[in-house]
């Protein structure tokens, strides 16, 4: 069982292999023979997020055990914590699928009173154009405000540029912290 309390956030745009970073990390880092526990958010609405959840699955080995829980992350990590590892992907569709009652300070508080190691995984939305519309110029910066207060209390950020991690915080990485 860990013990340390840690948290790691892994951001990147779509397909930026941001979520392979994130199973790489808690790979690397929960104790031999130990399983960890993936907090999926999705939700398999059509065919298409069906099929990423699919290739998510596949991708995982047998060490990893899943609990859905597309809205009340900070529940899932307290009734979680002091089990094993956990990774959540993502924030991104837990900010979407609650929509207006997103609340940003609890999942932040539920995540300092973690004993546990969490590995977090985001999108990264920011770089791209300005939406035309109000409502989707909303969403991006509650995300854009969502990842920054995540990032502010994370003892690691990691960013994942096409298949490739670059570190955010701290400044400096070596290879043995990947």
């Amino acid at each position: 069982m860990v013990t340390q309390s840690r948290i790691i956030l892994v951001t990147g745009g779509a397909r930026s292999g941001k979520s392979a970073l994130a199973e790489g990390i808690v790979a690397r880092l929960r104790p031999a023979g130990e399983t960890a526990i993936y907090i999926a958010t999705a939700q398999a609405l059509d065919g298409e997020m069906a099929h990423r959840i699919d290739l998510h699955r596949a991708r995982r080995d047998t060490g990893w055990r899943t609990i859905e829980e597309p809205r009340d992350l900070p529940a899932a990590l307290d009734a979680s914590d002091g089990q094993r590892v956990r990774l959540i992907d993502c924030l991104t569709l837990w900010l979407a699928n609650m929509g207006e009652g997103a609340d940003t300070a609890a999942l932040c508080a539920a995540l300092q009173r973690q004993r546990s190691l969490v590995v977090l995984v985001t999108n990264e939305l920011g770089l791209g154009i300005v939406p035309a519309d109000r409502a989707t110029r909303r969403f991006r910066d509650e995300h854009g405000w969502m990842n920054q207060a995540v990032a502010a209390i994370a003892d690691e950020v990691w960013m994942a540029v096409s298949g490739l991690p670059l570190r955010l915080k701290p400044e400096r990485a070596t290879d043995e912290n990947l």
